[in-house]
């Protein structure tokens, strides 16, 4: 973030009013509340006030208390991009959907060697494709929770969004084309299908895993889309944490397969015709494409860089005008940097008439109160011009002699 100094000793500024209900978790709440001091039983500073205050280019000593921001700013800075508990359930879903897509790939390809179904041979190849595509989120998990570096200040988040482009693509070949390229072959073989039952009976534990996984996934989604007010579509789909949104996204069109395949497998049964379960594998295909296109997108638009959540970015500005040391604020902008994570830059006035050396000192405290946060990767801040319209807590530019 970037602030700036006023250029001239300002009056005491009014207390912040108090904050508009801002969805919050009761995770978020608690984290908050139980940040790890600042300085230990003997005084001296802790393990995390030594990293702020790293980072923030400063002695441990130079920050008195990067934790330990006023209420208002403790309510609103969010501990994640997206609202939810700092140690994600992103982890245990995929573990969920990897055991249950390994089971239902074995147990597909094996109906399908005895059926002959082309659907089953569609529903086989779409549950490898996801087994092997959880192996991708996992990397993706693990490569973007290591800390920032010299050679790499904002961390390494936007891994996690490489790593889920390439599962994604992985669906769409080795689910969707190769559902579609085997109906249309089997579309004109006319094979006659094998014992329906065994069949019917994959597909029905098939439906009851994937019913398991896509329940564990929702449950994450529908958590953290009521701490940001958002209903769960909207959320899985703008939500920073793309292993969440591919099990979501992978395991309703698992579900949709399943019966697509059941149906296609009951039409051959019922009429005798293989194209029914050949249509199958085709719509099975096309399904799988449109889901990993939308993934894809997704995927694309946070790797060349998006803009945080609106309400993240008014929770953000609130903080800020919540410290005493900030007069107003003309400049904000919160992109995320990865899963839960967010980078700050700004320009702010700072209250008070000192020396250029005692501002930069006031200006790094500034950065390191904010960093304190888990969810704020990096934050720059630098002076405000004089002229520079203020931002206000409702995101409205007014001039600085109104902010005063």
């Amino acid at each position: 973030m970037q602030w700036g100094m006023s250029p001239q000793t300002d009056p005491p500024r009014a207390e912040p009013p108090p904050l508009p209900a801002e969805p919050t978790s009761p995770e978020t709440t608690v984290q908050m509340d139980g940040l790890e001091p600042s300085r230990r039983a003997d005084g001296t500073p802790s393990a995390r006030s030594v990293r702020v205050a790293e980072a923030a280019g400063l002695a441990p000593e130079a920050v008195a208390d990067p934790g330990q921001l006023p209420v208002e700013a403790r309510s609103a800075i969010p501990l994640q991009q997206d609202g939810g508990a700092e140690k994600s359930e992103s982890g245990l879903t995929v573990a969920i959907a990897f055991v249950a897509n390994l089971v239902i790939a074995i147990a597909k390809t094996g109906a399908a060697l005895i059926t002959g179904s082309a659907s089953m041979v569609a529903e086989a190849a779409h549950s490898w494709a996801d087994t092997g595509n959880e192996i991708f989120l996992v990397v993706a998990q693990r490569r973007s929770r290591r800390p920032p570096e010299p050679g790499h200040p904002l961390g390494f988040g936007r891994e996690a969004y490489v790593w889920s482009l390439f599962a994604a693509m992985g669906l769409f070949v080795a689910g969707g084309a190769v559902s579609v390229t085997h109906g249309v072959q089997e579309l004109f073989a006319a094979k006659d299908s094998g014992d329906y039952l065994i069949g019917y009976i994959v597909l029905a534990v098939s439906f009851a895993l994937e019913g398991t996984s896509f329940l564990q996934s929702a449950r994450q989604a529908r958590r953290e889309a009521a701490s940001m007010d958002r209903d769960v579509i909207e959320h899985v789909l703008d939500t920073s944490d793309p292993t969440l949104r591919a099990v979501f996204a992978e395991d309703s069109a698992a579900l949709g397969g399943v019966l697509i395949a059941a149906l296609g497998l009951g039409l051959h049964q019922a009429t005798g015709t293989a194209a029914f379960d050949a249509i199958g594998s085709i719509l099975v295909g096309v399904l799988l494409g449109l889901v990993a296109l939308v993934l894809i997108g997704r995927n694309r638009r946070f790797l060349v860089g998006q803009e945080a959540d609106p309400r993240v970015r008014a929770a953000t500005l609130r903080a800020l005008l919540a410290l005493p040391e900030v007069e107003r604020i003309s400049k904000l902008r919160v992109e995320v940097v990865g899963p839960r994570m967010v980078s700050v830059v700004g320009d702010v006035d700072l209250v008070g008439d000192e020396n250029e050396s005692s501002v930069a000192v006031r200006l790094r405290a500034v950065e390191a109160k904010l960093m304190a946060s888990p969810a704020v990767v990096q934050s720059v801040l630098s002076l405000s011009a004089p002229d520079e319209p203020s931002l206000t807590a409702d995101d409205e530019p007014r001039s600085p002699a109104s902010a005063r």
